[in-house]
């Protein structure tokens, strides 16, 4: 009952945050997209976004490996 307390309470916390902040890039990669073009911006948004899958997918991999060896 405390671990669905805690999450509960964690994904309330998280949402009650501003989205706008979210949406934030940094300068650089702004104005080099701005640069490019419709296009290559594209393929540059998304690059970054492959780049910043992989270690959500590492992370996801070891935690799903923890989680399968305590759950017994």
């Amino acid at each position: 009952m405390k671990k669905w307390v805690l999450i509960l309470s964690f994904i309330i916390l998280n949402s009650l945050f501003p989205v706008r902040y979210s949406f934030a890039q940094c300068s650089i990669c702004t104005k080099t997209a701005q640069q490019l073009g419709e296009k290559p911006a594209k393929g540059m948004n998304s690059g970054i976004l492959y780049l910043a899958f992989a270690p959500f997918v590492i992370a996801g991999f070891v935690a799903f490996r923890w989680w399968n060896k305590n759950k017994g």
